[in-house]
């Protein structure tokens, strides 16, 4: 791929203007300029983001969504990859969250490099960290997560900060909307990977995110159980669904501290047992071995 357009998505709530202010500042001052910017109002409404400064010329424009309820953090992005797909002017997506903060100027150059390298690269994850430069340890796509500066091929990505290739997305279909929360981009980095596309990690793609701890959520417990069940169902080779099951029930009960959170992970299991799952694609078991020569076999 020679030099793809590059597309820019951010789905907000509403509830974080300034940031959101601040982000689309950041965008604004890349040195490869995209060619659309989608903001999605994720059950809400927005304010006229066009004439935002540095963004008011841009081939494509920016155009806005606003739907009429939150449709989780994957819905709302499905909602603005759809629009995307459906105008058809950009090859590569870069997903932001709303209160990240490019710091560096070159973000959209290196993602545009990346890409234009390897026409079977999906996904290319950003590195976050907080205000002091700090990574956090569940932010490394390793299981070696002691050196978040250490690039190169994965098997996961951040929901924070990646790029997509809608060629990629074409083929293995967008995010899985029912989860609503958690474990959304595993489920398609395994379809991903699973499809014959690379998965890859850039430090040097850095993101600012606030540090934070994904239990802030109160439906965090419930979520994170619930849809690792359905993630194992929809993916998993039968063989590995109760060894990757197993695996997790020994690391939340020994992590976790909290007997309401463990009360609500335990109802979520069930919940994700006893529910519909969407379709059940398991991966090949060429994919399995290839997950585990890169590091991470999917049992943990």
């Amino acid at each position: 791929m020679s030099a793809p357009r590059i597309g820019v998505s951010i789905v907000t709530m509403g509830d974080r203007p300034q940031a959101v202010e601040a982000l689309l500042a950041s965008v604004a001052m890349q040195d490869v300029r995209p060619t659309r910017l989608v903001i999605i109002g994720n059950g809400t409404a927005l304010p006229d983001y066009s004439a935002t400064p540095g963004l008011e010329d841009l081939d494509g424009g920016v155009t806005t969504i606003e739907l009429p309820e939150n449709l989780g953090c994957p819905g709302g992005r499905n909602e603005g990859l759809r629009r995307l797909a459906e105008i058809g002017d950009v090859d590569v997506v870069i997903e932001l969250d709303d209160d990240g903060l490019l710091v560096d100027k070159d973000v959209f150059r290196r993602v545009r490099d990346h890409f234009a390298a390897d026409d079977r690269l999906g996904i290319v994850g950003f590195r976050i960290a907080d205000e002091t430069g700090e990574t956090q340890r569940r932010h490394v796509p390793r299981l070696r997560a002691g050196d978040p500066m250490r690039g190169g091929p994965v098997t996961a990505f951040l929901g924070g900060g990646h790029a997509f290739s809608m060629k990629m997305l074409a083929e293995t279909g967008l995010w899985p909307a029912e989860f609503f929360f958690t474990h959304e981009e595993t489920d398609l980095a395994w379809r991903a990977l699973d499809a014959g596309w690379k998965v890859e990690y850039d430090p040097e793609l850095l993101l600012q995110h606030p540090k934070t701890s994904p239990a802030r959520h109160a439906v965090y417990y419930r979520m994170t159980a619930r849809n690792r069940v359905w993630l194992a169902r929809r993916n998993l080779p039968l063989p590995l669904v109760p060894a990757y099951l197993g695996t997790w029930t020994l690391l939340t009960l020994a992590r976790t501290r909290d007997p309401k959170g463990l009360r609500a992970w335990a109802g979520g299991f069930v919940e994700g047992v006893r529910t519909p799952c969407g379709d059940r694609r398991p991966m090949r078991w060429s994919t399995v071995w290839r997950m585990t020569r890169l590091g991470r076999p999917p049992v943990i």
